[in-house]
């Protein structure tokens, strides 16, 4: 079953309404990260707050995992589980079949943050879902669960056009 395949002309113009709508989004603190208010409650910085949640949504994570999760260098992610290790948060643990590998985990402390993190989110969530009516929750639950089989897919006939450098 093959999907018609938009022009890129039509994907260009659609990439720039969709950042400008992003943006829009962005310039509403409350809608722009539904637990930027808080960081400053917690007083954690963002990156804090999201390594305490992939850390517990996802468990141990190496370094490097934690890096990409997060977006950013190891050089930048080992500043953050730093601070959150001097705090209670976290606990490093080295891999005793490779000593170079050195995972980090939520102490229990880290894990009671992040239940908190948890119900803040959900709460977030449940208010800015509320602003849509069922049909629209369920046509974005619908793109959402597309895209992300999408991403998921091997490369094929329904993979997502890779994104080009374009030349000066």
């Amino acid at each position: 079953m093959s999907r018609n395949v938009p022009k890129e002309e039509d994907l260009a113009g659609d990439a720039t309404r969709l950042q400008q709508l992003l943006y829009a989004l962005g310039r509403r603190r409350s809608l722009r990260d539904p637990i930027a208010s808080t960081c400053e409650e917690l007083q954690l910085t963002p990156p804090q707050v999201h390594a305490l949640l992939w850390l517990g949504k996802d468990g141990m994570l190496t370094m490097g995992e934690l890096a990409r999760r997060l977006g950013v260098t190891e050089k930048t992610v080992t500043g953050v589980v730093d601070r959150l290790e001097r705090e209670g948060q976290v606990q490093r643990e080295r891999i005793t079949m490779d000593r170079r590998v050195v995972r980090c985990r939520l102490t229990e402390l880290g894990q009671k943050t992040y239940q908190k993190l948890e119900r803040y989110l959900n709460e977030a969530m449940v208010q800015m879902l509320g602003m849509l009516d069922g049909t629209d929750r369920k046509a974005l639950f619908r793109i959402v669960e597309k895209l992300v089989r999408r991403l998921d897919a091997p490369e094929g006939p329904d993979a997502l056009p890779a994104v080009r450098e374009k030349s000066a």
